[in-house]
């Protein structure tokens, strides 16, 4: 147990700069020391499974009801569903689960394939790409515009908004607080609310066969989204499904880019495209952690929490303790049971994962049909963003070792 004014001798931004390197260590270090403990200018970090588990069981305690885990994204109201608790987020989820369900998300299987392919032809005879700039930030885009039934020339605009709302440091060149990147930010957010206006004027007059006249259209119950209520999901999904399946891409090809053995298992075993996708996922986990802001004074593995108190949930740490999955701390393609956290747990569970996990098997799987061979450009250190671990560049080399 941590007394409450204990930091645990942690220095922050070499900790966040760690973490977005390589996030194994930092892990271990909070498993092997103290799994529940509070660090000035954070406040409680949450690490070993059955804590993190716990805090995202228990919405009545933990409330997601105040931040995204993204940043302050400028948006007007909670994105739904993932800022709302109980029982709003009841009915949220009562009319949205059914339209991301499974067998509806694998229906997009064949355009999603075209789509990567469609990538892949553009580079597949160079020797170098950018692999984030050609393929792991356009693919995501390009599988939201065609569900939103929107034209692929729309690529541009849709990267610019999330990166302006997301990473708007990187755009403008200025830290997070700058006038200027508070502006752009802020600006960006107002623009994205715009184009989905118009975009809901449109469908207002002509239902096309797309989710987001399905979404316009959806009731259980004889209960229905608001005009504002969908203009509020259109946000969430803009700006986090496309950038955590971005995140997700960087992520595994760069451990398989690193790692020729593991590159050869997924060449030679097309058929367990999905177990490595599921293992990746809790390997790299590219969202590395979610926040949640305590309901009422309550205690955690020994560590008082205050009401009003932030909670940070560490679930890549999570998911490779080894109190809860044996041989944690080894990447196992062939792993029989992998119950991870990477798309979160309880009611909050990410709404898209059934659509992530389509789009990363295809990727995958077609990825190493065509191009089995490539590897991070020697010399070339990997530069993750922290929070969501994603690529601005990142150089690979393509074909076989010279």
């Amino acid at each position: 147990m941590k007394e409450p004014d204990d930091d645990h001798g942690i220095d922050l931004l070499a900790m966040q700069s760690a973490l977005a390197r390589d996030p194994q260590p930092t892990y271990r270090m909070l498993l092997d020391g103290s799994p529940v403990l509070r660090v000035d200018g954070i406040g409680v970090i949450a690490s070993s499974h059955a804590s993190v588990e716990h805090i995202l069981r228990s919405p009545d305690t933990f409330s997601s009801n105040f931040s995204s885990g993204l940043g302050d994204l400028k948006n007007r109201r909670p994105l739904i569903p993932l800022q709302t608790d109980p029982p709003a987020h009841r009915k949220y989820r009562k009319i949205l689960d059914p339209l991301f369900a499974p067998q509806r998300m694998q229906a997009f299987e064949g355009p999603i394939s075209s789509l990567v392919n469609e990538l892949i032809d553009r580079f597949v005879d160079a020797d170098e790409i950018d692999f984030a700039q050609q393929f792991s930030v356009p693919f995501p885009s390009q599988v939201f515009l065609t569900m939103l039934g929107l034209p692929l020339d729309e690529l541009p605009r849709f990267v610019a908004m999330k990166d302006g709302v997301i990473r708007p440091d990187h755009v403008v060149g200025e830290p997070r607080g700058h006038a200027k990147t508070e502006a752009h930010q802020q600006a960006t957010a107002d623009s994205i609310y715009a184009y989905f206006e118009n975009l809901l004027a449109e469908r207002a007059g002509v239902r096309r066969d797309d989710l987001l006249s399905q979404i316009v259209d959806a009731e259980v119950d004889g209960e229905r989204l608001s005009h504002e209520d969908i203009l509020d999901i259109c946000f969430l999904f803009l700006i986090a499904g496309l950038d955590t399946v971005s995140a997700s891409l960087d992520c595994f090809f760069g451990y398989l880019g690193r790692n020729s053995e593991a590159r050869r298992y997924v060449v030679d075993h097309p058929e367990s495209t999905a177990d490595v996708v599921e293992e990746l996922l809790r390997w790299e986990t590219p969202v590395m952690a979610v926040s949640r802001v305590a309901t009422r004074g309550t205690e955690l593995d020994g560590c008082p929490i205050a009401e009003g108190e932030s909670v940070v949930v560490f679930i890549g740490a999570a998911n490779v303790d080894d109190a809860e999955l044996r041989g944690a701390g080894a990447v196992a393609f062939d792993r029989a049971i992998n119950r991870h956290l990477a798309f979160g747990g309880g009611i909050h569970r990410c709404l898209g994962s059934h659509l992530a996990r389509v789009e990363l098997r295809v990727a995958l799987r077609e990825w190493h049909r065509r191009i089995p061979e490539y590897r991070v450009k020697p010399g070339v250190e990997l530069e993750f963003t922290p929070g969501i671990r994603s690529l601005d560049s990142f150089p690979m080399l393509l074909g076989p070792t010279t």
